[in-house]
Parts: C-alpha cells; structure tokens; sequence
C-alpha cells in the first residue's frame, strides 16, 4: 500500500501576502481589522475552501486503492477519523465535522471545520528564510514525546514495530522504485541501499525486540513534515497526521520523529535536524543508539524519494532531480548506520590502546580493553600490577582465551543492539580473529582489522617508560610474544610511531572510507554535526 506523499498536502494556511503588514498576527491566520482572503486548494482527495478565519475541507469521492472515499458514509467516517486522530496534536485547530448540503442533495456532504493557519508561520517557510527555530523545534519535540508517552500501544500496533515489519516496508520500497524505473533500471545508490539496509536489519532483531519491550512503538503521528507545522506566538501547532491508514501510523517514536528530521535535512539545515532528533532524544528518555537514528531517518528520506520518482512519472518538473538527491540522502544515513565492529590490535608499545581509546572517541561507539576485562575476571584492580612471565599468572593461555571468549560475547551484545564497538587487543592470535569475524557476521556488523605498527627502539623506548596501568607487559614479554605472533595480512597497517592524530586519520580511513559522504553523526548530548 503506498505510503503519503507531499501531493495530498491540505493544511489549511494563509499567503504570505495576505499576512504582511504591521498588525499582529493572530493564530488564525488573519491580522487584527484585516480578514484574509477567500481562496481554493486542490489534491488528489480533497478540495479545502478558506474563508475568513476557517478553512473547510471536503473529500473527493474517489477509489485511490490505498483510499476508497465513493459514499458520503466512506466520506463522513475519514472527516471524523481526521478530526479526531488530529486534536492529539492540535485540539484548537480541528474544530469538529460540518455538513454542506445543496438543494438538490439528499444527504449532506460531511466536510471538517479548521481554525485558519498563518503561510508565514510555516516551519518550512521559517527555515527557508533562516529564521531561528530551536526553541520551536524543542517545543515540537517535548509535544511529540509527550504524545509518545501516553499514546495508544497494543499487540496491533506492536506487530508494526519488529524488524521483520519494517524490513517488509523497506523491500515494497524497493520493489516500488525498480517498477517505477525507466527499462527497470535504477541508479547504484539504490543498490547499495538495498545492501545496507538488509545487512543493518540482517543483525538487529534484538534491537527491535527491546524497543518493542520498551513501549517505543505507539500510535504516532505518520507523516510529519515542516510544512504541517506552524510556530505561532503561544507555541507550535501540528496538523495533518496520517489518518488513512491506521498500520502506517503505528511507528516507532523514533521513526516518527525521524520523518521531521529528514525534512529538515532536506529544507538545507542539518543542523536543525540534529538538535530536533536530540531534543527528542531528551524529552522522551530514548536509549536508542545513534544508528538506528540515521537508519530511520534513511528510511524516511527514501520513502519521499519513491513518492517523488512517482512524480517524476507524471511529468513533474524537478521531481527526478528530488528523487536522486533523497537517495543520495537515504545513502549517507544508510552508510553512517552501518554497524562495525573494529580490531585495533598490536604488541606492547605499539600504541593500539591509545590509538584504540582515541578512536572510539571520535567515532563516538563503544570502547572494549582486553588488558581491562582480563583484570575485571580476576577481580582485580585495573591500576594493580599483575605482571608475570610470558604465559603465567593471568597471562596463560587459559586466561587469555577466558578473557577473548568474554570480550566477543560483550561485543555480539553491543552489536546486536545498534552499537558499533572497537576492541583494544593484541589479535596474535589468527584463531582469536577467526572468532571476532564469525561474531561480525552473526550480527550482520562491518569488520575493519587495524594492525598497529612502530619500529623496535620506539616500542622499546615506551615500554620502558610507560606507567603502570591495565597493561603489565614489558620488553621481554613483548619479545616472546613477537616470536610467536601470527601474520596478519588482511588488516590495515597503521604507524603509529608519528602523532596521534596521524594515526587516527590513518584508522578512519579505513573505518569510515566514504569520509565526508556519511552523514551527520547525532550524538547526546546535542553537540553540532561532524
């Protein structure tokens, strides 16, 4: 069933002409001894009529397949549906169901009354002219996880929330723009978005299952963009939710609120887009990772460029140019959202935990320390020395295998849930790295191996001054380890012997190889996009 489209746009506004002047503007979109003009809009499924301070919407008796509004009753029914699934968000905007009626009718055509809103008021109108808009993209934002908080959940609206439910949307996507494509021939990016998006749901499951558990899938509002949204004087009014369609409607909060950021994004201010997703993030307490963020927000942005590529079918001007910017835009996210799983590895001296710690810090994913974890089984204190000879103490290969085996299982969790993870460790071992594939492939996550390499006397002149810490090796340990390390020759070389910002250039590099072709990166708290 095809999604909505900005075609069936019907909010009821004012022109930007019909609002200027010196009189304040009042939230029903006139001006004090100024009443705005009459006018007309027409969609595919309604005709809107505004007059004065009102704006009266009537249905088209139409069969859309998505939509079959052919009897008054059909009609009547959408109207009350509409009035009443809208005044969640906008109450003193949707005022109720009228009726018009002609001499010769025998049943009154049902219609729905609205408060009149001002075009100048407009999210979209505002970000276009490079007005500020946080404090009513905060206000939207604390509305809608309000809303989140106390809609509607049911085993229904659940089963609309589970990755196999969404994988299922993403594929009659696919399906839609392959159908719709000139000979069936559809540009590379939708390729490698198919590709992405399947690998990044391949591995989620528990990810969509917790939030499921969580109570993050409601009956939400379906469809909003800046365009619906009016920043008035008394706060911000949402109009125009998704009514047609209850199952298009049941979204993840996160989903919803993502379709607003993509908009954003594509109005030209992902700066806004990121701080509307971080509020948002903030008022309704999500723990959700930052990849599925981007991939929500991928998701909503390809949903558009669908509807756009229909357009451009119907011969609209500029709509094949809005599809193949959308993908593009689905991309990025999808690039951004993909999970990894890192191995920085290397021997002692080498610089893997300080380029490790560095790393996941500009990544912003999750940091793991053999070194670390191999103390916190023992029960030790990570600053405590537990130095031994090369294969005794801590350090046999009981110890390192007990303390591999737990630094994978800690990692498949992270994954699973959306979070990307770099692990700090040596990797000598070709067994161990088998094992760290076997657990990115389980949980559909990218594995980049970076090898850490320093020539002798710098490996040796940091060990001897090295302080003590989670590591306890020391030269002679790092000797008998060098004997019996095995080549590692699908990992990235890094040297490491130069400065630190050189080595990490080195690792994102391999770690993020589209550079600045990814998208933002949200992070919380709220700080500006990479």
């Amino acid at each position: 069933m095809p999604e909505p489209g900005p075609a069936r746009r019907t909010v009821p506004s004012v022109p930007p002409a019909d609002t200027a002047g010196t009189s304040p503007i009042r939230a029903d979109g006139g001006h004090d001894g100024a009443p705005p003009r009459a006018q007309v809009c027409e969609t595919h499924t309604a005709v809107v009529f505004f007059a004065g301070d009102r704006a009266y919407k009537l249905k088209k008796p139409v069969d859309l397949e998505f939509l079959d509004y052919t009897t008054v009753a059909a009609r009547r029914a959408a109207c009350e549906r509409e009035v009443a699934l809208n005044r969640r968000f906008a109450p003193d905007v949707y005022l109720g169901v009228g009726e018009l009626r002609s001499p010769d009718a025998r049943v009154p055509e049902p219609l729905v009354v609205m408060r009149r809103m001002p075009a100048d008021r407009r999210l979209s109108h505002l970000v276009r002219q490079g007005v500020a808009v946080d404090e009513a993209l905060r206000a939207v934002a604390r509305q809608l996880a309000a809303w989140h908080a106390q809609a509607p959940r049911s085993r229904e609206v659940d089963e609309q929330g589970t990755r196999d439910a969404l994988s299922a949307r993403w594929e009659a996507g696919f399906r839609q723009v392959r159908a719709l494509a000139d000979d069936g021939v559809v540009p590379d990016e939708v390729a490698e978005a198919e590709r992405l998006v399947r690998r990044y749901l391949a591995g989620r499951e528990p990810l969509f299952d917790s939030r499921i558990e969580q109570g993050r899938v409601v009956d939400g509002h379906g469809d909003l963009l800046a365009d619906d949204v009016f920043c008035l004087d008394d706060g911000p009014r949402v109009l125009d939710c998704l009514e047609f369609d209850d199952h298009l409607r049941h979204v993840d909060g996160l989903d919803d609120a993502a379709f607003l950021a993509m908009d954003l994004e594509q109005l030209g201010d992902p700066r806004a887009a990121a701080y509307f997703l971080a509020r948002y993030g903030e008022y309704s307490g999500d723990p959700a990772p930052s990849s599925l963020w981007h991939h929500y927000v991928a998701y909503r942005a390809f949903v558009r460029a669908k509807v756009s590529l229909i357009q451009a079918r119907q011969g609209a001007p500029g709509a094949e140019a809005a599809f193949r910017r959308l993908v593009s835009a689905a991309l990025r996210h999808l690039r951004t959202s993909a999970v990894g799983l890192t191995l920085v590895g290397g021997l002692p001296g080498s610089g893997k935990s300080t380029l490790s710690g560095a790393l996941a810090d500009r990544l912003g994913v999750t940091l793991l320390s053999s070194d670390r974890l191999r103390k916190e089984l023992a029960g030790i204190p990570v600053e405590r020395s537990a130095a031994a000879g090369y294969g005794e103490g801590l350090y046999t290969p009981e110890w390192t295998a007990r303390t591999y085996s737990t630094l994978l299982d800690r990692a498949s969790a992270l994954l699973s849930s959306g979070e990307s993870v770099v692990l700090d460790a040596t990797w000598s071992d070709a067994a161990q790295r088998e094992a760290a594939l076997r657990v990115a492939e389980s949980a559909g996550a990218d594995l980049v191996a970076l090898h850490c390499r320093v020539p002798d006397d710098v490996s040796a002149a940091r060990l001897s001054t090295r302080a003590p810490g989670a590591s306890d090796a020391d030269a002679d340990v790092a000797a008998a380890m060098a004997a019996g390390a095995q080549p590692w020759p699908e990992a990235v070389a890094v040297d490491t012997s130069g400065s630190l910002e050189s080595a990490v250039a080195q690792a994102l590099a391999a770690v993020r190889p589209w550079g600045t072709g990814q998208a933002p990166v949200f992070r919380r708290p709220y700080m500006e996009p990479d």
